[in-house]
């Protein structure tokens, strides 16, 4: 097993965060700085010298912490980090890239994806906001009313539903994404987390974290049809391209689970890295890269590469600090990661496994998507 440092390739580093401005004094300078940090409907964005070559394509995160969505222009390297009223836990963009989805809890002091709960103060309802893709900075076109403690969000092929798991009251809700409202709640197993569509999209598997299960949806009855046993704090999941497989990252265990979806059972478990979180295959099938952020206390800067035919770990690639969120481009030349504790997002070429380039983007990443 080999370990890659990041110093092997160009690390390209894009400030944008206004906790990274230098510190500033006077009453004038603090307002300045405010309006950067805070202003609704302002847009940072700043330019990076140079691109590391060949980078093409559009990364968006998830900035928990910072209230704010983020966009990389991979080929250009500009980094563009917008503020919205929501605490966004993950995003999503839609098959043909026009929108850009983001789920979270209203934005403010202790707030975040279960943040309510944990201090003490009463649940609040989530929202999904969508966004139209070219035009962040103008902020959400729709804003609709989900769940408690929103924490995932996908949305089918042709762009017409999206599923969000609301962890606080263990359930989907199903959102009607012309009509913008959620037509249908559907039950799961406890505190469902992260969610993904079969490549078919006739099935949506679901993680529940605190039940040790995953949860099997069918699209078309928009109910629950079964519910797998995996381990302990099972968090994300990731199909196979052919559908036939599902690897569940198993926080608690570090590890992840593999099911077999013809029977709906757990066929085998691989040891990966401190705290696995996200999950993602290669288009080709061959490989499912494993983000493993360890804890707040001790967090992980690694990635697991897991070989699918032999079931091993065969590469661990060492990225940033915090490893979370795992996107791979539709080529599968690249595999993007979002580091949470660093605030920074890590560029992998899928073939020398090296880190290429890290952009900086807003505090605490969590969730991440691609489009070309």
């Amino acid at each position: 097993m080999k370990v890659r440092q990041s110093q092997r390739g160009t690390s390209i580093i894009v400030k944008g965060s206004a906790q990274r401005l230098p510190l500033m004094f006077g009453a004038t300078a603090l307002a300045l700085a405010l309006i950067l940090a805070l202003g609704p409907s302002l847009a940072r964005a700043q330019q990076s010298p140079a691109s590391a070559p060949n980078l093409k394509g559009i990364v968006y995160t998830a900035d928990e912490h910072g209230n704010s969505v983020s966009a990389i222009d991979l080929a250009s390297g500009k980094v563009q980090i917008v503020p919205i009223p929501i605490s966004p836990h993950n995003v999503q963009s839609t098959a043909d890239g026009a929108r850009l989805l983001a789920v979270g809890e209203p934005a403010g002091d202790g707030h975040g994806h279960g943040a309510s709960a944990a201090h003490g103060q009463k649940e609040t309802k989530g929202r999904l906001l969508i966004f139209d893709a070219a035009k962040l900075s103008t902020g959400p076109v729709a804003s609709i009313q989900v769940g408690t403690h929103p924490a995932h969000v996908v949305v089918d092929r042709a762009g017409q539903r999206a599923f969000v798991t609301n962890a606080g009251d263990n359930t989907i809700a199903v959102v009607d994404l012309t009509r913008r409202a959620v037509v249908r709640t559907i039950g799961t197993g406890r505190y469902p987390h992260g969610l993904r569509l079969s490549p078919n999209g006739r099935e949506l598997y679901v993680a529940n974290v605190q039940d040790g299960s995953v949860s099997v949806i069918d699209t078309a009855k928009l109910a629950e049809v079964g519910r797998i046993p995996v381990g302990r704090a099972p968090v994300q999941v990731g199909f196979t391209p052919d559908g036939s497989h599902v690897y569940v990252s198993l926080r608690d265990e570090n590890s992840v689970a593999i099911i077999d979806t013809a029977s709906r059972t757990k066929i085998g478990t691989i040891a990966v890295g401190r705290g696995p979180i996200q999950v993602h295959a290669t288009p080709d099938g061959r490989f499912v890269y494993v983000a493993n952020q360890g804890t707040d206390a001790e967090p992980a800067d690694t990635v697991s590469v897991i070989e699918v035919a032999s079931g091993q770990v065969v590469d661990t690639i060492r990225t940033g600090k915090g490893a979370h969120g795992v996107a791979v481009s539709d080529d599968g030349s690249l595999v993007l990661v979002s580091n949470i504790t660093d605030g920074t997002v890590s560029v992998i070429d899928a073939a020398t496994r090296a880190v290429v380039a890290t952009f900086h983007v807003g505090r605490g990443p969590n969730g991440i998507t691609y489009r070309q």
